[in-house]
């Protein structure tokens, strides 16, 4: 294993270096300048990685369903998910709280802890898998098929993406670095402004009005899907970078968890404008 020389790759990559290159694991990986030509890593590694990323988010699914099942005993109540009424156990409540939580925890320790990715990594998947598997048999019983219909939208989006990077259309600019900066400080902004007024008692309402209005409720999630969207370019871009500056191929894992993270709340976003319609005609 070497270090690129400053007259070689190594200007590439601290050519890709930005305040926001991508989510932080393509951010991380942006700024590794090893490279190993006997061991490198490749596209077919980085893709089979993301699907064993992708598979544990199914298992998430099954777990979930499994669960529903063994906790559906005991003290229940209802609560209104986007328009739907939603029956849930307090059973679990409580076991859809610990996985929003150790969702949290595992995606730090993924994003942060490079040793510990292959197992962060997929437990990070099984626990969306889990609070996807909720939204869909749970909130959206009896319509289990826009969960598909989710899936399918989400996939013509990365393809999408694919094609007009793959072609040049889209191209990773500092210009473009500094929109999609612009953009996730703002929705972000927004997102934890709205939540310290929903606690507070004089602006509480205006924030149930807001949240309430439909526009608003599908316009938001728009632009998340808009961010996520840019997020995979970016994320192709870094993926171009760990393959052909030649890193070596324990950055495989990181490669791969970083797609697979864009595309499961790329799909989480896309299911929740779903919800937020099909809730507004019930």
């Amino acid at each position: 294993m070497n270090r690129l020389p400053n007259n070689s790759n190594g200007a590439s990559t601290k050519k890709r270096n930005s305040i926001l290159a991508s989510n932080p694991v393509m951010r991380r990986l942006n700024k590794v300048n090893e490279y190993d030509v006997t061991n490198a890593a490749t596209y077919g590694g980085i893709t089979a990685k993301t699907v064993y990323f992708l598979l544990f988010t199914i298992v998430g699914i099954v777990l979930q369903l499994i669960l529903a099942k063994t906790f559906a005993t005991g003290e229940a109540f209802t609560v209104n998910i986007k328009g739907f009424e939603v029956t849930m156990f307090i059973t679990e409540a409580i076991a859809l709280g610990v996985s929003v939580i150790a969702a949290i925890v595992f995606q730090l320790l993924a994003f942060f802890a490079k040793p510990t990715t292959p197992v962060t990594g997929a437990l990070y998947c099984v626990t969306q898998g889990y609070f996807i598997s909720f939204l869909i048999f749970k909130v959206l019983s009896g319509r289990e098929y826009l969960g598909a219909l989710a899936l399918a939208i989400t996939m013509v989006i990365i393809l999408v993406m694919a094609l007009l990077y793959t072609k040049g259309i889209i191209r990773v600019t500092k210009k473009f670095k500094a929109i999609m900066l612009t953009l996730f400080v703002t929705v972000i902004a927004v997102t934890l402004l709205t939540l310290i007024c929903s606690f507070i008692p004089f602006t509480r309402p205006i924030v149930q009005a807001i949240q309430g209005n439909l526009v608003f409720s599908i316009g938001f999630s728009v632009i998340f899907i808009i961010i996520a969207a840019l997020f995979l370019i970016c994320d192709f871009d870094t993926i171009d970078h760990v393959v052909n500056d030649k890193l070596p191929k324990k950055y495989e894992w990181q490669a791969a968890f970083g797609l697979a993270f864009t595309v499961i709340w790329l799909y989480l976003k896309v299911l929740d404008i779903i919800i937020t319609i099909a809730g507004s005609k019930k």
